[in-house]
């Protein structure tokens, strides 16, 4: 009977550990994916001022494209 238990207890923590390192790389995944997101939009911002000659003629460009 002990020994049953024993096995259905082992089978349990099994099955926690998988869920446990699937959750782990999946917030490991999406971490990096969000990183990678982050520096793209900043890349994209450094070459926008640095085409538009600047942080004011960036948005000024901005407001002019949206507003017409």
């Amino acid at each position: 009977m002990k020994k049953n238990q024993a096995i259905h207890k082992s089978q349990a923590d099994t099955k926690s550990d998988t869920s446990l390192e699937i959750s782990k790389v999946a917030v490991t995944a999406f971490s990096i994916a969000a990183a990678l997101i982050g520096l793209w939009a900043a890349a994209s911002m450094v070459a926008g001022i640095s085409n538009s000659g600047g942080p004011a003629s960036l948005f000024s460009n901005l407001f002019t494209v949206i507003f017409g």
